[in-house]
């Protein structure tokens, strides 16, 4: 098994996402890329600890590749909104990738690189590429939150939209999973 970590704004709905693919063994939302240790979720909100919402994706690298991992998480947000995601918004919600090792250094560069150059967006990619360091699992109530609260206003206005999106784009590659 292997570990991927992302920060793509709200750790919700990039689970929600990363836990349709096949090969990933498990998800958890938490914090990561921060000063403080062992934070809550409220300190995080103050925007003082450093920290980014995040996903520890743990896979299987016989069944889902790296660079596919990557492409789900382009896909879950936009990479040229710094400190935010549609409405949230702090250094909380940026767009990392935190890569564990120089293999996972190397295709995040790699990806980055393709995309600036294809301008797949209009304006500039400001993902950090970071290396990991330390992960602290979120409060029992934010982990697997869309599949537990689906009907929930955020959910159903914001994550919903997105995992859509992404059955719609990877239908070949996703798990037949609700939420």
């Amino acid at each position: 098994m292997a570990k991927a970590t992302f920060a793509a704004g709200c750790f919700w709905g990039v689970e929600a996402n990363f836990r349709q693919i096949p090969g990933v063994i498990s998800t958890q939302v938490g914090y990561t890329g921060g000063k403080t240790d062992n934070p809550t979720y409220k300190e995080v909100c103050t925007d003082r600890t450093g920290h980014a919402e995040a996903v520890e994706v743990e896979y299987d690298p016989a069944k889902v590749h790296y660079s596919d991992l990557l492409k789900v998480f382009w896909e879950n947000h936009d990479p040229t909104q710094l400190n935010r995601q549609g409405p949230d918004w702090g250094t909380q919600y940026r767009s990392a990738i935190f890569y564990h090792g120089p293999a996972q250094r190397a295709a995040a560069e790699r990806v980055v690189a393709e995309l600036a150059t294809e301008r797949v967006w209009e304006d500039p990619i400001v993902t950090e590429l970071v290396p990991f360091e330390v992960f602290y699992p979120a409060e029992e109530y934010h982990r697997d939150y869309y599949r537990r609260n689906p009907e929930q206003a955020y959910c159903r206005a914001v994550i919903a939209p997105k995992v859509t999106k992404l059955r719609q784009a990877y239908s070949h590659l996703l798990k037949r999973r609700a939420g």
